[in-house]
């Protein structure tokens, strides 16, 4: 099987990151295609439409399939290599881990509002307002509910597609400073130590092109 991902700037499309991160880490093989979404290597939406019927990346080619949604392309990976493990073993565990990764996927707006992501980003504390200090609490809340059950150092043991979806509020939250919690920051700690997200984030920091209302 022969897979093209088509992504978009690495320094802040945290919905490319998930499944890039997912492949890398269980070792699957395949070509990159990055479309700079804006700035001064700004392409046309219809370059973008080219490769996703959305308009949006990530989209996963697939020998003449394409699929352009992140938790889609997470759960096809899942279907297509079994061993990689991309979901817990335990019934019971890879519901709640399909659960966090969706409630990560549809939720958490004040957050995503607040904080961008942004690796290039000088890392310090912002003021933020209650909802979203709510958000970031049930967060850390969900990973620690999780931890305790794994014992990590991922969420559930072994690094998963939840850990994907959750890997670009990792990269938000060590930007922003937004939580202290010594098991947060251990979780995030085991998720930036990665040599995939090591790599990522280098090839994040190498851009030239910049989203303006992304570095104030």
């Amino acid at each position: 099987m022969a897979y093209e991902l088509v992504i978009g700037n690495k320094n802040y499309s945290s919905w490319s990151f998930r499944p890039w991160l997912a492949m890398t880490v269980a070792g699957i093989p395949f070509t990159e295609t990055l479309v700079p979404l804006k700035g001064p290597f700004n392409r046309s939406q219809s370059e973008v439409l080219a490769h996703s019927p959305a308009g949006k990346v990530p989209v996963l080619k697939a020998d003449g399939l394409v699929i352009w949604e992140t938790l889609a392309i997470l759960e096809y990976l899942a279907e297509r290599h079994p061993e990689a493990k991309l979901w817990p073993d335990d019934v019971a565990q890879r519901a709640i881990a399909r659960a966090m990764a969706a409630d990560m996927h549809a939720g958490f707006e004040a957050v995503r509002g607040a904080y961008p992501m942004n690796m290039r980003r000088p890392v310090q504390k912002i003021k933020v307002d209650a909802v979203v200090v709510r958000d970031v609490e049930r967060m850390v809340g969900l990973w620690a509910s999780a931890l305790d059950r794994s014992g990590g150092p991922f969420l559930f043991g072994a690094f998963t597609n939840a850990d994907a979806m959750f890997a670009p509020v990792v990269s938000r939250f060590e930007t922003y400073q937004a939580t202290d919690d010594t098991t947060a920051l251990a979780y995030m700690n085991s998720v930036t130590l990665l040599p995939a997200y090591k790599a990522w984030q280098d090839a994040a920091l190498a851009e030239t092109w910049i989203i303006p209302e992304d570095e104030v």
